[in-house]
């Protein structure tokens, strides 16, 4: 639709609410009049009501779905009760002159009736505030704002189309052209490999998920290996260590010879040198308890002697 013809529609409806509202003007000021009102409250009394209206329908067009809605009930509430305070003053002829009427011969519907007149007011100002608040606090959604250079992290930075990719610092060596790669059938996918890892390139970079929180080791999954003494740790870096020299006597080689925490390695690494600073010069013989026997004692003294020897 063009502009002229939509800026003639708006003005045609503007004349037919402004005419509309002439017409109950006069109804709602004696209605004023009759419920007690004085000349300037009962002048102004038409625009609590159908001025609200108004308000209320300007809401509706810029409000969101759910105040929206909210908007339109107070649009048909207050429809509804000038409508009702219209049709009174149609029924009743005393309220066209000036004083005090009853709005109806039957008391419940005078109370009910006087009660409506005197609350819209009340409402007008509770009503009114809520939508003028709702309006305000109001933000259109909009697209999202459009972001510089200088704010965004280079990993956000789009790369434009016809720019040429950027090289690693430390570039791949190229494939030997001699090498030709053997060209047979494609190999299938494993058993239990999902298609996706089975169509990605070799050279591609995998993403890793998160690992999710795992509780505590049930016993069973724990290792079954026997826990050792002292002495049996003791023995077995005497074993592990005997053709080392002192020198090489450290912590780590310890651990990893006899398989053992760091602390306990220092522990076995202090015994051992004390006990080759006690032991005469070149000779550290080692004994295991469990192997020794009278009848292989006297083969210890000869092997000592071509320790020493040697």
């Amino acid at each position: 639709m063009k502009r002229g013809p939509k800026i003639l529609l708006v003005l045609g409806l503007l004349a037919v609410v402004g005419m509309a509202f002439r017409v109950s003007w006069n109804a709602l000021r004696d209605i004023a009049h009759a419920i007690g009102a004085d000349p300037v409250a009962a002048t102004v009394y038409p625009l609590v009501v159908d001025g609200l209206m108004a308000l209320a329908l300007v809401a509706a067009l810029v409000l969101p779905e759910g105040d929206r809605r909210f908007a339109l009930r107070i649009l048909a509430g207050y429809t509804a009760a000038s409508l009702v305070l219209n049709y009174v003053h149609g029924l009743v002829p005393g309220l066209h002159g000036p004083g005090r009427v009853r709005l109806a011969d039957w008391s419940p519907a005078n109370w009910a009736l006087v009660l409506l007149a005197t609350s819209l007011p009340v409402g007008s100002i509770f009503y009114g505030s809520d939508l003028v608040a709702k309006v305000l606090h109001h933000r259109p959604a909009t697209g999202e704002a459009p972001q510089t250079g200088t704010d965004r992290s280079a990993a956000d930075l789009r790369q434009p189309a016809g720019a040429p990719a950027e090289r690693s610092a430390d570039p791949a060596p190229a494939p030997d052209p001699t090498e030709a790669a053997p060209v047979g059938p494609a190999a299938e996918p494993e058993a239990g490999v999902p298609a996706a890892a089975a169509d990605r390139p070799t050279g591609a970079p995998r993403t890793r998920r998160p690992r999710k929180p795992t509780g505590r080791v049930p016993a069973a999954a724990r290792s079954t290996r026997p826990r050792r003494t002292p002495e049996e740790l003791l023995t077995e870096a005497r074993t592990a260590t005997a053709a080392w020299p002192v020198e090489r006597l450290t912590a780590d080689r310890i651990r990893e010879a006899v398989h053992t925490s760091p602390a306990k390695a220092r522990v076995l690494r202090e015994t051992l040198k004390a006990e080759r600073a006690a032991a005469p010069a070149g000779l550290h013989l080692v004994t295991d308890p469990h192997t020794t026997a009278p009848d292989t004692a006297p083969n210890a003294e000869p092997a000592a002697v071509a320790a020493a020897g040697e």
